[in-house]
């Protein structure tokens, strides 16, 4: 069963209103306009609840299918924030924002799921209820798991909960899943560094922070080189190097930020054991203090077995089963999405964005292309999983 026909039809409205997103991005927590724009759509929709403020800022919609139902109820998320990049492009619906764009298509995952909405608010082809959850602050702030803390399961009597993100590189009409482990576990690092300022051309009489620093940054990727399984996974990174404000003096203090990603808990564990003991006795054996703090973020994202299985098969309907990859490697890339897996069983997909530029790249877009396929995967895992 190809694209459905209907969503086709309303491809060029679902297109209006993902370039109206992408063009007012909004971060984190702080959607109010985009939170606004999708609770007022789907009133106009006709679901038969709109929630504001879940999670702080999160909208829930609830469709109830036809009389006769089973009860059964599933979850469809999409995430809404955006990014702090610049973006790079030209094109006539590229942000209006300075430092802010829809860099990793957050935009495109909240307009497909409107679409969906406005297709099952009209026909209610199914017997259940549909719960469609437009996320805030997946990027960074955790919107997923305070939605999960606000009730959202329990509230809304979820049975089971779907997500969905762009691959930008899989083919357009294409999905990619696996069971199991998906996309790794995120934690934080903060390196503090205190030596002993001094002058540069009298480095005898300080303790160099910035040459710690760079013997820490080249000390924990011993880490996972020597400490973990060659057959596991893990990747440490340190992206932030803060020291000094002169080019003649040797800085007092030095800070290091990074991350470290996993998929398996005694991984990360070993990580976050070894790192602290690294640091600080790297930072001693130059006579500094140096401290890790090692915050744990989001889990890993686990696929539940028989929910992938489902979600593959009407993926296949969609476009083919040659087209849907079952055995996509893990990443070590990591969603928040997971808070909803571990509340309850579901499942993550991707799907292709084509040849574009990489999530998180200033000339990234999602594509207008992907719509029909996203919207059609949505409309008919509501339809297969709450039969009419």
């Amino acid at each position: 069963m190809p694209v459905v026909n209907r969503v086709a039809d309303l491809h060029n409205d679902i297109t209006a209103w993902r370039r109206d997103l992408h063009a007012h991005p909004e971060l984190l927590f702080d959607v109010q306009r985009t939170a606004g724009t999708v609770a007022e759509k789907l009133k106009d929709f006709g679901c038969d609840e709109v929630v504001t403020g879940l999670g702080r800022t999160g909208v829930v919609g609830v469709i109830h299918g036809r009389k006769g139902s089973t009860g059964k109820t599933i979850g469809l998320r999409a995430d809404m924030d955006a990014l702090p990049i610049e973006e790079a492009s030209d094109l006539p619906y590229k942000s209006t924002v300075p430092g802010k764009m829809h860099a990793c298509g957050h935009d495109g995952h909240t307009a497909m799921l409107l679409g969906a909405a406005r297709y099952l608010t009209e026909t209610r082809n199914f017997a259940g209820t549909a719960v469609v959850i437009f996320q805030p602050a997946e990027e960074g702030g955790g919107g997923g798991r305070e939605m999960v803390d606000d009730g959202l399961m329990d509230r809304f009597g979820i049975g089971e909960v779907y997500g969905m993100h762009n691959y930008p590189g899989m083919p357009l009409g294409t999905f990619g899943i696996r069971p199991g482990r998906m996309m790794a576990a995120a934690d934080a690092l903060t390196i503090d560094i205190e030596g002993v300022g001094a002058h540069a051309a009298r480095p005898h009489f300080g303790i160099d922070t910035v040459l710690i620093g760079a013997q820490i940054i080249n000390a924990i990727q011993s880490v996972v080189s020597r400490n973990i399984d060659p057959l596991k996974s893990a990747v440490v990174s340190i992206c932030m190097f803060r020291a000094g404000n002169a080019d003649n003096v040797i800085p007092q203090t030095v800070q290091l930020r990074g991350t470290a990603r996993s998929l398996a808990p005694d991984v990360r564990d070993l990580l976050e054991k070894r790192l602290h003991v690294l640091v600080e006795s790297t930072g001693a054996a130059y006579g500094a203090k140096a401290k890790l703090t090692y915050k744990r973020g989001y889990p890993v994202l686990v696929n539940h077995e028989n929910q992938t299985e489902f979600a593959a098969s009407v993926a296949s309907q969609i476009a083919g089963q040659d087209k849907v990859d079952t055995s996509l490697p893990p990443m070590m890339g990591a969603e928040d999405f997971s808070y909803m897996l571990n509340a309850r069983p579901g499942a993550f997909i991707w799907i292709g964005n084509g040849d574009s530029a990489g999530l998180h790249h200033p000339s990234y877009n999602f594509s207008d292309d992907a719509i029909p396929f996203g919207t059609s995967y949505w409309v008919r895992l509501v339809e297969t999983a709450l039969p009419a």
